[in-house]
């Protein structure tokens, strides 16, 4: 199946809370339009749907079909999208303000796992107090850079470190 990674990182936003499903569909919509379905009727009711309800149970299908049931890493989702989210805030296309929304809900729904600590709880003190704003920006890019460099959420596991992180404070002087 032509391009399935991309419906794959849009899945996996969904099923984190944080996608949308109209880029699934238009995912769909491509691979009508480029004649690579191979008469998958999936991928033509996807190009059809209007509505979540409708879309999201024929992602999945798919999904499991061409992936596999196995592929669903939430984490390793979450990680590629926080470094994507990096390099939207470094353009000036995401805030803080922004983001403490999407951590937030990233943190909640990955079952709030260690190495997004600082990230979020950073976050979320920067938006109301400037002397977190730099130990944000640290932690955002630490762990961005992890992410960007890690194919996998065990690579990215051996190079994490949480005594880097939790430098990555605010210092009162």
């Amino acid at each position: 199946m032509e391009a399935i990674s991309q419906l794959h990182e849009n899945y996996m936003l969904l099923k984190l809370d944080v996608g949308f499903i109209q880029p699934c569909i238009d995912w769909a919509i491509q691979r009508l339009q480029l004649d690579q379905e191979n008469e998958d009727l999936d991928v033509v009711l996807l190009a059809a749907a209007t509505t979540y309800e409708d879309a999201f149970p024929l992602v999945e299908q798919i999904i499991v079909r061409y992936v596999g049931a196995d592929a669903i890493d939430q984490q390793l989702a979450a990680g590629k999208y926080i470094a994507k989210l990096f390099r939207e805030y470094k353009t000036g296309a995401e805030s803080i303000e922004s983001l403490d929304t999407k951590f937030s809900t990233l943190y909640y729904n990955l079952g709030y796992p260690s190495w997004l600590v600082m990230l979020s709880r950073n976050c979320e003190y920067a938006t109301d107090i400037d002397t977190f704003n730099e130990p944000f920006e640290q932690e955002f890019e630490y762990i961005a850079k992890l992410w960007d460099s890690s194919s996998t959420l065990s690579e990215f596991e051996s190079k994490y470190d949480r005594k880097v992180s939790n430098q990555h404070d605010a210092k009162y002087y």
